[in-house]
């Protein structure tokens, strides 16, 4: 009884602190501190060395140091030529599919994903040079917005995730076999969301515009030499990883070092640039880092309470099977992606279900595939889904208009988590070869 009375007034204390505006981080230093005084014996002092320890062990972790890097190499590409290179390149192969330029959201959100680890990075690096050439050219305003919030979604899952990063940290998982894990089920997503676009665009013939004039083969191949940076880089930094060359962290320095080559090669590399890409990767990093110290400090204090311990013995009690579980942890992220953002989410739950989790069987290499699916559906959902507010900011429609519009693409999402749970071996296959 003690436990479930101390969980409801951490709960209420989480929700007081998150609706007053405190940041994230700060919300979660708080329940953590508000947990040692009322639930522990712990004087002060015990709690001040605890809370100065566990931060200084939060954040002292070698592979947290890729993190910094890849955010950085996303904010440098992100202000470089690398997207249009990418419609450029794209465009010309893909007139003949049914939905023809839609796909380039698809496909250019799936590229970009490879090479920024961002979620909000991929939707709007992407939106700014697509919308505005999607709409002048005809193309359905509604499905532009629907594929661009889905695809958008993938910079979380394909390599290099932040997310997974994340996940890795929390869990004490190996982050070169989550990213690993995350490219079969990135590349099914970008053939759901394709296939989605093909059925709509033969339901809907006539809401696409025609063709423009053929290209011959020759001035294709021309026009596909403007992805040809973009495949070096993910090839340095992907390749490099699954061959056993680089550390994920080696792995982000070759990618700044490389995005760096790419942005003077295409003129962009200015003292401007570079200033604001430093700005930018501290400000994400450092909003990051102190979430990752809060949800520490909670963990910690969550251990001293018992909470985990005996919510884990409560669901173990219920006898739910693995399939079970996993759809209760499923409404649960969704519920929770409505109000938190993804690294929360993760780093806020981490200490409670991963017990629950292990306790069940499930491999978390894969676990950590399918939270970051679940995460994704969060991504595109209101209030507080990040690739809406990116979408509302680009096209100037409200958020229930972007919502609607994603609609199709949550329940891609939801049917790509029933794939990988039917179908583990999408998530594992890879890891488990790696070094053999």
């Amino acid at each position: 009884m003690e436990q479930v009375i101390s969980s409801i007034v951490l709960v209420v204390a989480l929700f007081a602190f998150l609706a007053s505006g405190v940041w994230v981080g700060l919300s979660l230093l708080g329940v953590g501190w508000v947990a040692f005084v009322l639930f522990t014996s712990k004087s002060l002092t015990d709690i001040g060395i605890i809370l100065s320890t566990t931060i200084w062990g939060s954040s002292n972790s070698w592979a947290l140091a890729a993190l910094p890097l890849f955010i950085w190499m996303g904010e440098i590409l992100f202000r470089s030529r690398i997207s249009e290179d990418m419609f450029e390149g794209l465009s010309p192969w893909l007139t003949r599919l049914p939905g023809r330029l839609l796909h380039v959201n698809v496909l250019g959100c799936g590229v970009f994903a490879a090479v920024s680890g961002s979620s909000a990075a991929t939707a709007a690096t992407i939106g700014r040079m697509s919308l505005p050439e999607l709409k002048r050219l005809g193309y359905p305003e509604g499905l532009s917005v629907g594929t661009l919030a889905g695809s958008g979604t993938l910079g979380l899952l394909i390599p290099p995730s932040i997310i997974l990063i994340v996940y890795g940290v929390a869990t004490d998982q190996s982050i070169a076999r989550l990213f690993i894990a995350g490219v079969i089920p990135g590349l099914m997503l970008v053939l759901l969301f394709m296939g989605y676009v093909i059925v709509w665009a033969l339901i809907h013939p006539q809401r696409i515009p025609p063709r423009g004039a053929p290209m011959g083969l020759g001035e294709k191949i021309y026009h596909t030499r403007r992805l040809f940076p973009v495949i070096l880089l993910i090839a340095g930094v992907i390749g490099s990883i699954y061959a056993g060359l680089a550390s994920p962290t080696d792995a982000a320095a070759v990618g700044v070092f490389l995005s760096f080559l790419l942005s003077w090669a295409a003129g962009t590399l200015n003292w401007r640039n570079v200033t604001a890409g430093v700005m930018g990767a501290t400000r994400t990093s450092c909003m990051i880092a102190m979430i990752l110290m809060g949800a520490s400090l909670l963990t910690v204090a969550m251990g001293f309470t018992g909470i985990p311990r005996l919510m884990a013995e409560w669901i173990g009690t219920l006898g739910l099977s693995p399939n079970q579980l996993l759809i209760a942890l499923t409404i649960l992220f969704v519920v929770l992606g409505c109000f938190l953002e993804g690294i929360s989410i993760v780093v806020l739950t981490a200490a409670v279900i991963m017990p629950i989790v292990e306790q069940a069987g499930i491999d978390l290499i894969w676990f950590g595939v399918f939270l970051v699916i679940v995460v994704e559906m969060a991504q595109i959902t209101p209030p507080v889904g990040f690739n809406l507010f990116v979408l509302q900011g680009l096209t100037g429609h409200n958020m229930i208009y972007v919502a609607r519009q994603s609609l199709p693409f949550f329940v891609i999402l939801m049917v790509s988590i029933v794939l990988i749970t039917a179908f583990p071996d999408l998530a594992t296959y890879l890891p488990s070869h790696m070094g053999s």
